[in-house]
């Protein structure tokens, strides 16, 4: 008793801090779209716009951050396990497009909303086992392995510095890459989030293939580290 208790109020708390960080990201989104909004109409010009425009293709706005999205998608968990109730994200939801495509969307304020492509950009399939480059755009962790050129034993960390990001071709982006781990529960769990797209079948499946694939280059990666040892 004392130990679910304990739990408890530990789950309130972060709740409450994820609350606080979403509240923040808000705010700041919506005070630097005023501003830069002001500072055109004031100067007659259009550098806030472009200073926007940028932002987003860069992903540095602090909605575009993978900490939101992993916020979101715990919140969705949470929602499923009635853990909390959503009184700042009602409209945060999981949602399966044109040709199953998955997306995170979030309407934060009535003129903000947050759409996130769950779309692996080099396999052309929902993001498997899913990171967050540093630029912000999300793919499978073996996707990005292999666009890195680095092995699975390796780790994004030792990708080269110059290697770049796939979509925007920012370089030094694979280092500080974040596991979405919240974001892989809650794709795992859409079959019971949406029953309308059961696919038990399809996720064990996929498991299963990256199971076998990671073995199979981590086998290659032993080997040629024999190879060259026994030459030496």
């Amino acid at each position: 008793m004392w130990f679910t208790n304990r739990s408890q109020r530990t789950d309130e708390a972060l709740v409450r801090q994820g609350k606080d960080l979403v509240t923040y990201a808000i705010v700041n989104a919506v005070a630097m779209r005023k501003i830069t909004k002001k500072y055109d109409k004031k100067c007659c010009s259009k550098q806030g716009q472009s200073f926007r425009t940028e932002a987003r293709r860069l992903h540095i706005e602090i909605l575009e951050s993978p900490w939101l999205h992993e916020l979101m998608a715990l919140y969705i968990n949470l929602r499923w396990n009635n853990t909390v109730s959503m009184e700042l994200l009602v409209d945060l939801s999981l949602t399966f497009g044109d040709e199953d495509k998955p997306t995170l969307s979030c309407s934060l304020l009535d003129s903000l909303r947050v759409d996130i492509d769950l779309t692996c950009s080099i396999c052309l399939d929902t993001v498997f086992d899913a990171v967050s480059l540093s630029c912000g755009h999300i793919f499978c962790y073996l996707c990005c392995s292999a666009a890195a050129s680095v092995t699975v034993v390796d780790g994004l960390e030792s990708a080269d510095p110059g290697s770049k990001c796939p979509i925007c071709r920012r370089a030094g982006v694979f280092p500080n890459a974040l596991r979405l781990n919240q974001l892989n529960i809650l794709l795992r769990n859409s079959e019971i989030l949406l029953p309308s797209y059961s696919c038990p079948e399809y996720w064990e499946k996929r498991m299963q293939t990256e199971r076998a694939e990671r073995v199979r280059l981590a086998k290659e990666h032993w080997e040629r580290q024999c190879r060259a040892f026994t030459s030496i």
